[in-house]
């Protein structure tokens, strides 16, 4: 059976998900287009995992696309670009333990296996934090399968928007030593409030040495422009019935912007189009396309 999904209302400050409804679904979602990119032509990562997250949610809309990927690049385009924002956050934790950094967060981890995936150096911390029902389901999924990960995982189940910093030092988090942060893919989910609280309380825990990576593929995107995307390229649309539009907020400043001013040094900042030039790629004209009006960027800095 499908699982239902609750996509009809518009947020709200203390709206609640699991994996299967509202934003908590995208978590799913983007598990699936991982996973197809895991056995796509040449791909930048592999996910083993995502797979797995996917027949656990009996989700029949991502097991069709799974169990029929597509073969081109129009069809691919949105696994490939996922792909390419993974690769973007692997190689950042993997520069943070090559640098000595020893604890790693993950700000919304849902279906994120880098804990399990990744060759962390000994010693490594990594964190994560999200809803309590989505760690569960996530630990579930990968507790069945007898999965083992590479780094000492803590959960933090938390709420963006409550007193997380609380929880993660509860959990043992260390404000004294240098931390590795990624922010993937979230942004567009909180409001202006929101992210600037997100970032300052990032900020109040980083101490001098500390990084963090900021991105996502793209800011707030409608069904109108999905639509006309599919019309252009048919098959490239792999996002089901989410109506992202009322999920997701109005673009504000970007994170570079803010991190600046407030004590971060920040490298240029990339988009889609030149993390895969610089992966030795050549972007095909879909992925053109998206990205002019999806208009992603991908930031790093540094305390």
């Amino acid at each position: 059976m499908t699982a239902s999904r609750e996509f009809g209302s518009q947020r709200c400050d203390d709206d609640h998900w699991d994996i299967v409804s509202s934003v908590g679904y995208t978590a799913l979602l983007v598990a699936g287009w991982r996973a197809v990119h895991a056995v796509s032509p040449h791909p930048l990562v592999r996910d083993e995992y995502a797979k797995d997250f996917i027949a656990a949610s009996q989700d029949r809309y991502l097991a069709g696309v799974l169990a029929n990927p597509g073969t081109t690049e129009d069809e691919l385009a949105f696994p490939r670009l996922y792909g390419v924002q993974t690769r973007f956050f692997d190689d950042f934790f993997t520069a943070a333990g090559e640098a000595g950094i020893r604890q790693a967060v993950i700000v919304a981890a849902g279906l994120d296996s880098r804990a399990y995936r990744l060759d962390w150096p000994d010693g490594t911390t990594v964190f994560e934090i999200d809803l309590p029902k989505v760690l569960e389901f996530k630990a579930g999924v990968l507790g069945d399968r007898g999965a083992v990960p590479k780094a000492r995982r803590v959960e933090v189940a938390a709420d963006l928007r409550t007193d997380w910093p609380r929880s993660l030092e509860a959990a043992g988090f260390d404000v004294e030593s240098p931390s590795a942060w990624s922010v993937e893919g979230i942004l567009p989910y909180l409001t202006d409030e929101a992210q600037n609280t997100l970032f300052t309380r990032i900020s109040g825990l980083s101490a001098p040495g500390s990084r963090v990576a900021v991105g996502a593929l793209g800011s707030r995107l409608d069904h109108d422009q999905l639509e006309a995307l599919e019309a252009a390229h048919p098959g490239v649309n792999m996002s089901g019935d989410v109506d992202f539009s009322v999920l997701t907020y109005e673009p504000r400043t970007g994170p570079a912007e803010w991190l600046a001013p407030h004590g971060w040094n920040v490298e240029p900042v990339r988009n889609t189009l030149q993390l895969q030039a610089a992966y030795g790629m050549t972007p095909p004209e879909v992925d053109v396309k998206i990205d002019s009006f999806m208009r992603s960027q991908y930031v790093t800095a540094s305390r």
